[in-house]
């Protein structure tokens, strides 16, 4: 969609976005024509959902398999107390609906996993707002196989990160090669987490998915920012390629999904 079928409601919604020389009517044109999926639908993915949807991203995907409960509320921003019960894709198709009709969402209603996730070829960008870590590798592993960008977003009790993948290497497997043991990294459900945390993370997941479709600034590629709440600070490291990455490094071993464990602790080969 060029500047010039953007129609007077549109011109009047994303006026903000047109009047800003480094997005203009070509950038949210790019944004409406654009498409990308958001993995998980919790605290991360709320903001990240709520943002893209205000920000007209024409085709916004949201894979979830869990449903609403009360103690979402505080910190999954998208959802409200009449959504509990309801599955979260449901309750997020929902609010972007009233939020802004120009957004088309396809909602995925399951688990990804290795035999669903050929649904994210039908994106642009991904977005991994998952908690948990065989998601996370499943998500790096079949994007940066397929070439295809998409952002990390993570979080616990007070602290976040964030980064960005262009999908052709350094990738996520290039900071962390495998999970920590199953068990050794406590959930939000067993240590807590402060409300606000997520919606800042998944402020910038947002901001990064915006900048990658209309080519604004620097992406966090090849960085990766560290933030405490408590503190209320922000660190960055410099992300690298492995050269020894079993996926993108110099002699990859991973060809496949198919090639991965990702529920033990997403360990790579074995017998």
């Amino acid at each position: 969609m060029s500047g010039p079928d953007l129609d007077p409601e549109q011109l009047d919604r994303y006026s903000r976005h047109i009047i800003m020389d480094e997005v203009g009517p070509e950038g949210q044109g790019a944004l409406l024509d654009a498409s990308a999926v958001v993995v998980g639908a919790g605290g991360l993915g709320s903001p990240v959902i709520q943002y893209l949807a205000a920000a007209g991203v024409g085709t916004l995907g949201v894979v979830d398999d869990d449903a609403v409960e009360r103690s979402n509320l505080q910190r999954q921003v998208i959802h409200g107390d009449a959504d509990v019960g309801r599955p979260k894709v449901a309750s997020a198709a929902d609010f972007v609906a009233a939020l802004n009709p120009d957004v088309t969402v396809r909602t995925h209603e399951t688990r990804l996993t290795a035999d669903t996730v050929d649904l994210l070829d039908a994106y642009d960008f991904v977005v991994d707002a998952s908690d948990n870590f065989p998601t996370r590798y499943l998500v790096n592993d079949a994007c940066t196989l397929a070439g295809r960008p998409f952002s990390h977003g993570a979080i616990y009790r007070f602290e976040g990160q964030v980064t960005t993948f262009s999908g052709d290497g350094p990738c996520y497997r290039c900071l962390f090669p495998e999970a920590p043991p199953e068990g050794t990294v406590p959930d939000c459900a067993t240590t807590g987490v402060l409300g606000v945390l997520p919606g800042t993370v998944g402020a910038l997941q947002a901001t990064e998915t915006v900048k990658h479709f209309t080519g604004v600034g620097e992406s966090l590629d090849g960085r990766l920012v560290a933030y405490d709440a408590a503190d209320m600070t922000f660190e960055e490291v410099t992300v690298r390629r492995n050269p020894a990455c079993p996926v993108c490094g110099e002699d990859p071993t991973v060809a496949s999904v198919g090639d991965v464990e990702y529920d033990d602790t997403c360990a790579v080969g074995g017998d």
